[in-house]
This record gives structure tokens, C-alpha cells and sequence, in this order.
């Protein structure tokens, strides 16, 4: 799902500036969920859902799962490719649970926290790669740029 909507995002930014350039543009977009046995947990609704999420991750793993796709406009060219965190939190009480909602953090969050946030706080340990939580994955990026003989390095 992840990898379908970073390449539907990246084609269409492509389609949108393919006529306005005089250089060569690479489109780089992607795609975040968390995941938690098997169930996709977007961005909560409201401060109820919220709460039912941090519940469900509370005292267990879940993967962040992001989609990463580029498109070379010059050759249509697509590449993509998908990178999984698993990420363990400890066990939240309620109090820790309404005390993060209080933050305000949770909003427009996958999964309703952000890792690099005070939610930090309840993280044990993270398997795969940290900006996968916080964003973009970045390793993943640079991998699938180099598909294109590029590097991000060589973007400034």
C-alpha cells in the first residue's frame, strides 16, 4: 500500500512540472503507516482514536512501514522501494497515555506519536532505520537514488 501511494504521489508531482523545466528533475515522494498486528493505524481522527492507538502500542512492537518512490522525468524512469522499522514501546498507563495526548504530538502522526517528540519516552529500542519514524528514510532514499547513478550527497 505504502509503496503504491509514494509512486502514485511522486508521478503525479512529475506530471505537474514535467512541462515547466529546462533542466533535468528527479521526483523523490513517499508514503508512512504504522502497523500493529496486521491493523493499519493512520493519523488519528480526534483525541479518542489517539488514545486507542497508543493503547494497542502499548507494551509491545509495531512496524513503521514507508514507501519511497523517484522518478526521473528525462526517462520516465520509476524506482521504488519500502522500508520497515519496528519500533517497541513499554507499557503505557493511562496517566502517560492522557499526559502525551495533553502535548498535542499525536496530531496528523501515524501511529498518533512522534518518535523524535516526547514520546520518546516511551520507546525501548527501534530495529531498522530512526528517520523512518521521524520522516523520510533516508538510506532508503540515497539507495534507490543510486539506482539513477546519483547520491543525495551530490544535491547539496
Amino acid at each position: 500500500m505504502v509503496d503504491r501511494l509514494a509512486v502514485k504521489k511522486a508521478c503525479r508531482s512529475a506530471d505537474l512540472i514535467a512541462a515547466d523545466r529546462s533542466e533535468n528533475v528527479v521526483v523523490i515522494a513517499g508514503d508512512t503507516t504504522v502497523l500493529c498486528d496486521g491493523a493499519v493505524l493512520g493519523k488519528p481522527e480526534d483525541d479518542r482514536e489517539a488514545r486507542m492507538m497508543l493503547a494497542a502500542l502499548s507494551g509491545r512492537s509495531h512496524q513503521v512501514v514507508s514507501g519511497v518512490a523517484v522518478v526521473d522525468l528525462d526517462s520516465g524512469r520509476t524506482e521504488s522501494a519500502v522500508a520497515v522499522t519496528t519500533v517497541w514501546m513499554r507499557e503505557l498507563s493511562s496517566g502517560d497515555i492522557q499526559w502525551y495526548i495533553d502535548t498535542g504530538e499525536h496530531i496528523g502522526k501515524a501511529g498518533a506519536y512522534a518518535i523524535q517528540g516526547a514520546a520518546a519516552l516511551f520507546v525501548e529500542r527501534i530495529e531498522g532505520e530512526y528517520v523512518n519514524v521521524v520522516g523520510m528514510p533516508i538510506a532508503t532514499v540515497d539507495r534507490l537514488l543510486g539506482r539513477f547513478d546519483l547520491q543525495l550527497r551530490d544535491f547539496g
